[in-house]
């Protein structure tokens, strides 16, 4: 751990540096790795053969940046343990490409074909950690969907993976490459509100009742012991394989924290500049259709405290649509002199006694609550990490940079579960408790177990 926050400082450049302009110009982001070291492998103006694992809700967010003729991408495969996901990317992609990808039902496949460059990583959180450490193996770049790990352990594997391989690994939390984020940062960073000492991070949506689960035949076409892949095996039930991972229990999923907060609590920890927590601690509940076949909290509130006296708060409210903070999703950050409210279209900034100094509604469009999605963030984001592949950018979300968000997210999840707080090493980001320590990693499927 003392090497990976080592490494960390190494490729960190510092948030106060991050340029104001367009998403392929950050000569100096936060997450500062030397583009140099990649020329060699792919040269400036080669095509990258790209293969997308993972075929559910993130699709739509790739048709752009793959099919635009100035990026020069050729999409080698799509792939998925679900027949009709393949055949469904294979039928939209045709609107948008005038060649046909290989459609492949096992992963493995890809990661061993020579010829596929990059692998972008959009498959169940569960899946996501064991999958790229496979493509980093084998010498592949990888664009990692949030959240990029199932736990903590990953979390360290993806790290080391990374500097061993020395491969391009860019996290998926688009709004880091967002023009209109990256300028208000840049001004907090300045002393635009004085001094930074809280965050509130918000999602609130109105889910609906979930299917309690029910033993049933193996779906048509679903390859279900590939899905559990990593996890350990269990029997089927019938509404497991599609979205509904996310909320039966820790084999698969990292709950509403996982899928939503870290989004947030990435631009949070970004604008006070901090990186782990030296304490968390949760209120969170099942609070909605009791008896449905939810298993995880739907509700949290969570406290994170900073050494430099700083706070992070995080209002999830996954299935109750009241509007608090004035928008489905987005960071709110208090000042000693003012305070800014930022999400994926605009900010807006405040001075102290809470009048509108300047209000910057962007032109980008980008998925907020809504399944699925995509838009100007994530095409950049996708692209920048194509540039820096070429050894003509610099990454916006180094994969060291965004576990330390992540970590967050399993922070927040490991208090819901041993129903108390934590004290952290704010060097380390281990935490001193010893059942906290004891979710640390997971149990794998025998043969599965994640390595670098």
């Amino acid at each position: 751990m003392t090497n990976r926050r080592d490494f960390i400082k190494k490729v960190t450049l510092g948030t106060a540096g991050v340029a104001i302009g367009s998403n392929t110009m950050l000569k100096s982001s936060t997450m500062g790795m030397s583009a140099k070291s990649y020329s060699s492998i792919i040269g400036a103006n080669d095509k990258i053969n790209v293969a997308i694992l993972g075929l559910g809700r993130r699709l739509s967010g790739f048709y752009a940046p793959i099919s635009e003729k100035q990026n020069n991408i050729h999409l080698s495969y799509l792939c998925d343990v679900m027949k009709s996901q393949r055949e469904n990317a294979g039928a939209n992609f045709a609107k948008y490409i005038d060649y046909k990808p290989k459609l492949e039902n096992d992963l493995r496949k890809i990661i061993d074909d020579p010829k596929v460059d990059a692998i972008m990583n959009a498959t169940p959180d569960h899946w996501r950690t064991p999958s790229s450490l496979m493509a980093l193996k084998a010498g592949k770049h990888v664009y990692l969907e949030k959240p990029c790990s199932h736990n903590m352990h990953e979390s360290d594997l993806l790290v080391a993976a990374q500097k061993k391989y020395d491969k391009v690994v860019q996290m998926g939390n688009q709004q880091r490459s967002s023009d209109h984020t990256i300028e208000i940062m840049n001004e907090i960073h300045n002393g635009i509100i004085g001094t930074p000492y809280k965050a509130v991070a918000f999602y609130t949506g109105a889910r609906g009742e979930v299917p309690l689960q029910k033993k049933a035949p193996v779906r048509e076409g679903l390859d279900w012991d590939l899905f559990q892949g990593p996890a350990p095996r269990r029997e089927y039930t019938s509404e497991t394989w599609d979205y509904n991972w996310h909320w039966y229990g820790w084999d698969y999923g990292t709950a509403e924290a996982g899928n939503n907060a870290t989004h947030e609590l990435d631009i949070a920890r970004w604008a006070l500049q901090v990186d782990y927590p030296i304490r968390t601690d949760v209120e969170a509940k099942k609070r909605h259709f009791l008896d449905d076949g939810w298993e995880m909290y739907d509700t949290m509130y969570a406290t994170f405290k900073f050494g430099n006296d700083t706070v992070i708060n995080w209002d999830g409210k996954s299935r109750n649509g009241y509007d608090t903070y004035g928008g489905g999703r987005g960071t709110i950050i208090y000042g000693s002199e003012g305070s800014v409210f930022v999400d994926r279209n605009k900010y807006i900034l405040y001075d102290r006694a809470g009048k509108v100094i300047k209000d910057n509604k962007s032109a980008a469009k980008e998925a907020g609550t809504a399944l699925g999605g995509g838009g100007d963030m994530t095409t950049g984001h996708v692209v920048n990490w194509f540039d820096t592949i070429r050894g003509k950018g610099t990454l916006t979300s180094h994969i060291a940079e965004g576990v330390i968000s992540q970590a967050m997210v399993h922070y927040s999840n490991i208090a819901f579960r041993i129903n108390k707080g934590f004290d952290i090493d704010d060097k380390t980001g281990r935490m001193y408790d010893r059942d906290a320590m004891a979710l640390w990693s997971r149990d794998y499927a025998p043969g599965w177990e994640p390595t670098v």
